[in-house]
């Protein structure tokens, strides 16, 4: 592997993490499509996620520094935590978060690999993006909700993101139309849905980083991992920036085409 293409992988992973196209499934695709096992190993699987960790923590530093600090101030007075566990809705969005987690944990940590497994076949995948472009449309024809997160609509998020273990299921785009069927103000289903990824997200790297120290670190030179994290880093903070405008401004369903059009071409190609 050369810079180019470790730059070029970077940008996948940075992409495909947040628009709502599916990552896996893309990977499928191009891995059937050329005819190449496109895995780089363990070490730059932990280096390109670590990338795309740091677009979520950099773009939402002002929201998870509030949380932060509001969830410290709640912690280190006992004696208040009933009072303001109702008054402080940061220390309950961070409960939202922990409980979406129990469904995604479990599929993403449990089942992942049989799931990904039986869904590697390039078909299947295409089928599951008309799928992911039929859920993006339906989001033309919701408007803005004025509801806020609570434990029922944080797991059934949580439930909409362990669905999207499947390759071709978009998990930005489930989980944000899920939000948004639930009748969620935008701005809120905008921030839970990346910001419920970061625990689900960092805890797939510890296990990850468990296999690299376990099988070893690859000899891939430094220069490539680091090419790679930066484009993976200044790619995922774009591509949330795009997205977060596009959902806002009502035209998260622009992606549905783009979804429907590889799904038929997959089905064709590969089926035929």
């Amino acid at each position: 592997m050369d810079l180019i293409e470790s730059f070029l992988l970077g940008v996948l992973q940075g992409v495909t993490e947040f628009l709502p196209v599916s990552s896996s499934g893309h990977l499928v695709l191009a891995q059937e499509l050329l005819q190449r096992n496109l895995d780089q190993g363990i070490t730059f699987e932990v280096v390109v996620h670590f990338g795309s960790l740091f677009s979520i923590a950099i773009f939402f530093r002002e929201r998870i520094f509030t949380i932060l600090k509001t969830v410290w101030d709640f912690l280190i007075v006992p004696s208040e935590w009933k009072k303001n566990w109702k008054e402080q809705y940061n220390v309950r969005f961070v409960f939202y978060v922990l409980l979406s987690m129990i469904p995604a944990g479990f599929v993403g940590f449990m089942m992942k690999d049989y799931i990904e497994a039986a869904f590697s076949n390039p078909v299947l995948v295409s089928v599951m993006l008309l799928v992911t472009g039929g859920i993006l449309w339906s989001t033309k024809y919701q408007n803005d909700g004025t509801r806020m997160v609570t434990p029922a609509r944080g797991f059934i998020m949580g439930l909409a993101q362990a669905f999207a273990v499947i390759p071709g299921i978009s998990r930005s785009g489930t989980t944000i139309t899920t939000g948004v069927w639930l009748g969620m103000k935008k701005s809120e289903v905008a921030d839970f849905s990346f910001l419920m990824l970061l625990p689900i997200l960092g805890g797939a790297m510890i296990l990850e980083f468990k296999e690299m120290l376990e099988t070893g670190m690859s000899n891939q030179p430094v220069a490539e991992l680091t090419v790679a994290f930066f484009a993976s880093l200044i790619s995922g903070l774009i591509a949330l920036k795009y997205l977060i405008k596009l959902f806002k401004g009502k035209s998260l369903h622009y992606f549905s085409y783009y979804c429907w059009t590889v799904g038929i071409l997959g089905i064709i190609y590969f089926a035929f």
